[in-house]
């Protein structure tokens, strides 16, 4: 019965022999005139849309959890008592002053029952900021989940989490896992997942907020409002805000912690402009472009070099061309459709490439040492404001210096440009005014 506790899942998604007749009974469907709303993940259609016979309907924005429909039936069990208990929690390390200043702050929120949001730059720390107020919220005898948008991220969170709390039982919940579910204090998922939880936590933490695909697709943001109880703290965290976001922290919907430096007390490094006229012409003719290649041996006599690309296909035509510029070995690329995706980018954290190029799926959520990053076709509607902003924040993440540098090679600016470069360097000037960075501290 534990699999139903917080839960809201139809009997098909269940284990045979799970006793449900004790279990609370909610309607897959609830119709409202000429439309019908799916209890799963909130989306209203019109009905003659979605028959599929006489009184029959289905939710079609929801189908890849599998389809839910008006003859279907969710069960459901409330959330046990919170009950304070003993959580062993080994963390050994020590955050900065602002970091304190956030980690503090962020546990007044959560203990007021409020919602809030971490504006944190790139490569600050948030994950460690966050230890404190999941300790504090587990010892309390509290539900917490930890969600992203991104598979990778989870990944790269649950170890960490783990190592932190190493006598908590985990759930990891992903598109891809194969472990079946059990209930857990703690669980970390991907956005989609949340769907299935209905008013399970007494906080969740939603990192990567304005990332893809959860900024823009309204069925993750119900479902993780269904997945909060009533009394419940939501947290996001983010480098780049969206609009949205930002206006409800206007209207004080947000409580809003902002950490605008890295806790390695340097600035955040400013993206420098290379022009670079009809790159695209050049690449499709089978030329890399001088001002391109130019750079790119300046940048690599220093670090290795992220080279995003806008699109699969410019991708793959330069990395042929690179091949022929460099050793064997030195260069590999790597998109959202590379079964070798994960192999290629342990890799590259090994510094096993000097010159790795990549579309947008790297432009958050990793970390390698020595790197600079080059844009190529910065101008692209690909690269928003808020992509520049974390593609620059792949560079010195690390404590050690190693000059890295950020290019953007464009065949004209865009507003989207001209709008990241400003809010990185708005960020390094409050970051001053707050005497949380020393130019001269290159440790």
């Amino acid at each position: 019965m534990n699999e139903l506790i917080g839960r809201k899942v139809m009997k098909k998604e269940l284990n045979t022999d799970i006793d449900i007749s004790s279990a609370i009974q909610l309607p897959a469907m609830k119709e409202y005139g000429d439309k019908i709303e799916c209890g799963r993940c909130g989306m209203k259609h019109l009905k003659a849309f979605v028959q599929l016979s006489q009184n029959f309907y289905f939710c079609p924005s929801c189908i890849q959890f599998g389809r839910v429909d008006s003859q279907e039936i969710f069960y459901h069990l409330p959330e046990t008592q919170i009950v304070p208990r003993e959580v062993l929690f080994i963390w050994q390390g020590q955050l900065t002053d602002g970091q304190q200043e956030v980690s503090q702050n962020l546990r007044t929120i959560i203990t007021k029952n409020r919602n809030g949001m971490i504006w944190a730059v790139t490569g600050a720390g948030k994950t460690e900021m966050l230890f404190h107020a999941i300790y504090e919220a587990l010892e309390e005898g509290k539900r917490v989940g930890l969600a992203s948008p991104r598979v990778d991220v989870c990944l790269e969170l649950y170890p960490r989490i783990q190592e932190v709390f190493p006598e908590e039982p985990i759930a990891l919940l992903h598109g891809k896992s194969e472990i079946p579910y059990n209930y857990t204090k703690l669980v970390i998922c991907t956005t989609h997942q949340l769907l299935r939880f209905y008013q399970a936590f007494d906080l969740l933490i939603i990192d990567e907020v304005d990332a893809f695909p959860y900024v823009n697709e309204q069925i993750l943001h119900i479902g993780a409002q269904n997945a909060l109880k009533e009394t419940a703290s939501l947290i996001y965290l983010t480098a780049t805000p969206t609009k949205e976001l930002l206006q409800k922290q206007k209207i004080n919907e947000l409580e809003t912690i902002i950490l605008p430096a890295r806790y390695h007390r340097r600035k955040l490094p400013v993206p420098k402009l290379k022009w670079c006229f009809q790159w695209r012409k050049a690449i499709n003719q089978g030329k890399i472009p001088k001002q391109m290649l130019s750079l790119l041996h300046l940048l690599m006599k220093k670090n290795n070099v992220l080279l995003f690309c806008p699109s699969i296909i410019v991708l793959e035509k330069l990395y042929t061309l690179m091949k022929k510029q460099l050793p064997d070995g030195m260069v590999a690329a790597v998109h959202s459709k590379d079964e070798e995706r994960a192999e290629k980018v342990m890799r590259m954290r090994k510094n096993e490439f000097r010159l790795f190029l990549t579309t947008t799926i790297l432009e958050r959520g990793v970390t390698f040492d020595q790197v600079s990053v080059m844009v190529l076709g910065a101008e692209h509607r690909v690269f928003t404001e808020s992509a520049l902003v974390q593609i620059a924040g792949r560079v010195d993440r690390k404590m050690i210096h190693t000059n890295g540098e950020v290019w953007f090679v464009h065949d004209g600016q865009t507003r989207e440009v001209k709008n990241s470069i400003r809010q990185i360097q708005q960020m390094n000037k409050l970051a001053e005014e707050q005497g949380l960075v020393d130019e001269l501290c290159l440790l």
